[in-house]
């Protein structure tokens, strides 16, 4: 991979997203972070993907933010994670991608950001195999989801939003997260008992 070279790449598999706003987040439909700002991520499970002639198949990377506001309105701090079972050249092809370097939603992201910090090489774990998908990056990153209940009959609901112009995926099943952490020097919190979702992805590049 040439240096300073965007490549032509392509990706899909599943993501996982997580944040401190209620459950399915308002800006998903370009409402207001329900607590005014925005604290969450994404973890972006590779099933398939390549970079140039790079392969980048069960890979995972992640990027976990906190903007003092909405996330357009810019101002925020950010983390990358990149899974460190991915050799020398594999690093570099994610690490231009999840910052931004490479196009796809990340480049737009970037823009959001007044701090971008890491890459941060971890060991992912990821589990999409179920229906309540769960996320472990070494000690950075802890995500256990769980089903919507009913707040009257206690039963649990299955919500879905379709998202035709969606940036990040066009369709998401609305969970909830049973524990949400990050742990990073410069991105910190626990939000555990709000928002999560879970869809499929493919994207293509720069």
């Amino acid at each position: 991979m040439a240096e300073g070279k965007s490549l032509t790449w392509n990706m899909k598999g599943v993501l996982v997203i997580a944040c401190n706003c209620d459950y399915g987040c308002p800006c998903n439909v370009n409402g207001r972070p329900s607590l005014g700002k925005c604290e969450g991520g994404w973890t972006w499970q590779i099933e398939q993907g390549v970079y140039g002639d790079l392969k980048l198949d069960g890979l995972s990377i992640g990027l976990y933010c906190n903007w003092p506001a909405a996330i357009h309105e810019g101002n925020g701090i950010a983390v990358t994670l990149i899974d460190d079972r991915a050799d020398t050249a594999q690093r570099a092809a994610l690490d231009a991608l999840v910052e931004g370097k490479s196009g796809g939603p990340w480049a737009i992201f970037r823009k959001t950001f007044k701090e971008l910090h890491g890459p941060q090489y971890v060991r992912y774990e990821v589990d999409t195999e179920t229906r309540l998908p769960r996320v472990r990056g070494g000690d950075a990153l802890a995500i256990e989801t769980e089903y919507i209940r009913n707040p009257v009959t206690k039963e649990t609901v299955h919500p879905r939003l379709a998202l035709p112009e969606g940036l990040l995926v066009k369709d998401l099943a609305l969970v909830g997260t049973k524990r949400f952490v990050v742990k990073d020097d410069h991105v910190r919190y626990d939000h555990s008992g709000r928002y999560a979702a879970f869809g499929f992805f493919q994207y293509f590049g720069p």
